[in-house]
């Protein structure tokens, strides 16, 4: 960050390369340059790679954000810096937080790398130095707040893909509680933690009734956040998360290339334990719970059998036919713990149902609730912070499709319709009359290519969304 009149000898950087954006104009539009992409130019003497942006007034925070991560990425080749001169950009660009907030979220994820296990890069590390942002004297401090909060919540981005994209069997129950007991430790959050013993001895029999076929035993964690400038008129909220750190399916098995990236079925634990991170650093101002219900979901001697009913901590019962249906049971647990502590409004997230990958793809996740306001108050959050979701209903009809012969419900709902439907249907037999959001990210918890802020394996999905809405 720097101000008019400072400094611009870096501007060409070791190698007499430098990087400036600006929007396009009809002539280059008519030329189809798209969003972010870098051509060189000579301006006074010197070679310069120019950005483009774009036109003014179409932008909207996402393409911000895609053009930061191009800018990354593509600048990156050289050993140079970016200088980007936002108030000869466009002045409602830079007067726009948000949209200067979203460009440097998107050079933060567009940094992103996963690298942890490679003996050598694959050589998509960027060789960029710095970017710098010219701005008014009169706006530094505005703006090194803007790029404080973009840094934070993109770094609560990262740890939640750094979870997702860990191996399953090191991210296992017990090693996720000890992530989450130093993140307890290091932003003054209560933690409790209920090991095996306890699960049982609490009745949380969807998450148990899972369990049973792994040897790595389960964990129910609980994250709380109470600020000390508490502001009195916001409810009480509570995030619950699916953590099935490995999904085989458990006796009815997964194929084999349909096993091949289960490790990403504890998404939405990591998008709790994340945003959890994220809103204790930006000083939110409301009282948060969040839970995270781990285990695996394997085959073996011990493990539940189609057929088997279980109960849950609120004392229903559901029959389970398809192993596979997992991610609600343990969910049904989680649900019923944040009411019982009081919780005003609920959101769980969770990679839950193949059948919204079918309607929606793997850019757009589902959100559906008991409550509309919350839906579209969610659903806008989610807009704005370039996470997609698309409003799903929970018809009174298809509770029909969840009817069991000899328990209070089954876990599945008729074959080849509605899948989604069920699952959320189910899932809102355990909120009583608290307002509750459901989102399932199934499609787009997970990318299979590196392309803008996205690389390839686990995305972060929801963490955005979440702490846009909260905050």
């Amino acid at each position: 960050m720097r101000t008019k009149g400072s400094d611009q000898n870096d501007f060409q950087g070791e190698e007499g390369v430098g990087y400036v954006a600006r929007f396009t104009n009809e002539s280059e539009q008519r030329q189809g340059l798209k969003l972010g992409e870098i051509q060189p130019t000579v301006i006074d003497g010197k070679l310069i790679h120019v950005a483009y942006l774009g036109s003014p007034e179409a932008l909207v925070p996402d393409d911000v954000r895609r053009f930061g991560a191009n800018l990354v990425k593509k600048a990156g080749r050289f050993k140079s810096s970016a200088v980007l001169d936002l108030e000869a950009l466009s002045l409602s660009f830079v007067k726009n937080q948000n949209l200067v907030s979203a460009l440097l979220e998107g050079v933060y994820l567009g940094s992103y790398s996963f690298d942890t296990y490679r003996t050598r890069s694959r050589g998509s590390k960027s060789g960029l130095k710095s970017i710098v942002l010219t701005v008014s004297e009169d706006d530094v401090e505005t703006y090194q707040t803007s790029a404080k909060s973009a840094k934070i919540l993109a770094e609560g981005v990262a740890l939640a893909r750094d979870l997702i994209n860990e191996p399953p069997s090191t991210m296992t129950p017990r090693r996720f509680t000890e992530i989450a007991q130093e993140i307890a430790t290091t932003y003054g959050l209560e933690l409790r933690v209920w090991d095996e013993k306890k699960i049982e001895e609490e009745n949380l029999g969807g998450l148990l009734g899972v369990a049973k076929g792994s040897n790595e035993p389960p964990r129910m964690l609980r994250l709380h956040y109470l600020p000390s400038d508490l502001d009195p008129a916001a409810k009480k909220t509570a995030l619950v998360g699916k953590g099935i750190t490995f999904d085989s399916g458990g006796l009815s098995l997964k194929s084999g290339t349909g096993m091949m990236t289960m490790k990403t079925d504890m998404s939405g634990a990591a998008a709790v334990l994340a945003s959890m991170v994220v809103l204790a650093a930006l000083g939110c101002r409301r009282e948060i719970y969040g839970y995270m219900a781990l285990t695996e979901n394997m085959p073996s001697g011990t493990a539940q059998k189609p057929g088997d009913v279980l109960k849950t901590r609120l004392g229903k019962t559901i029959e389970v036919l398809n192993t596979d249906a997992e991610g609600r049971l343990v969910l049904a647990d989680a649900l019923a713990l944040a009411v019982e502590d009081g919780a005003e409004q609920i959101l769980d997230i969770a990679t839950l149902t193949g059948a919204c990958v079918v309607a929606l793809g793997t850019e757009i996740g589902g959100i559906m609730g008991n409550d509309d306001s919350l839906v579209s108050q969610v659903r806008e959050a989610s807009l704005d912070a370039g996470e997609e979701l698309w409003p799903l209903p929970l018809p009174e009809k298809y509770k029909k499709h969840i009817e069991s012969e000899i328990a209070d419900m089954k876990n599945i709902g008729q074959a080849g319709q509605a899948g989604t439907l069920s699952a959320g249907l189910l899932l809102q037999e355990f909120v009583g009359d608290v307002p509750w959001i459901h989102l399932d990210i199934a499609g787009p918890a997970r990318s299979e290519s590196d392309e803008g802020y996205l690389s390839k394996g686990g995305t972060g999905f929801g963490v955005r969304t979440v702490c846009t809405w909260l905050l």
